[in-house]
């Protein structure tokens, strides 16, 4: 049950990541609008935490059924340190960072939304060739 629980979350995040990727190419102003609101909110900034939490232990147990196990695992684990990070950081300060940091980023998003796209793919591309392999 785990399995199948951390393998729809995998799933979710890469279809999150393709969705992110073609908003930020075919409607720039809701990828900016949507970027833009992180942290905006004590509420988003747990919720961001929270999700993290999830998608980085989803992908630590998935990991060894998909293929690029050790890169999967890594990826978990990084979502899982820097929430560790994030979860000492008080959301004021998340949201001074992101205010100052999201619009320069945004310069920068189609280049963004490539790079969405390719995580999102090669994200559900592992999680699906797994049975192939």
């Amino acid at each position: 049950m785990v399995l199948v629980v951390s393998f729809a979350l995998v799933a979710l995040a890469g279809a999150f990541l393709v969705a992110l990727g073609a908003t930020a190419l075919v409607r720039p102003p809701l990828a900016r609008r949507f970027l833009l609101g992180f942290a905006s909110s004590s509420t988003k900034h747990y919720l961001e935490l929270g999700i993290r939490l999830l998608v980085g232990a989803a992908f630590i147990s998935a990991a060894p059924s998909m293929v690029g196990t050790t890169v999967v695992s890594g990826a978990g684990w990084l979502l899982l340190v820097t929430t560790g990070v994030m979860a000492f950081i008080p959301w004021r300060v998340h949201r001074a960072f992101t205010q100052r940091t999201v619009p320069r980023a945004l310069a920068y998003l189609p280049l963004m939304g490539l790079a969405s796209l390719a995580a999102g793919a090669t994200v559900l591309w592992a999680m699906f060739s797994a049975g192939a392999a």
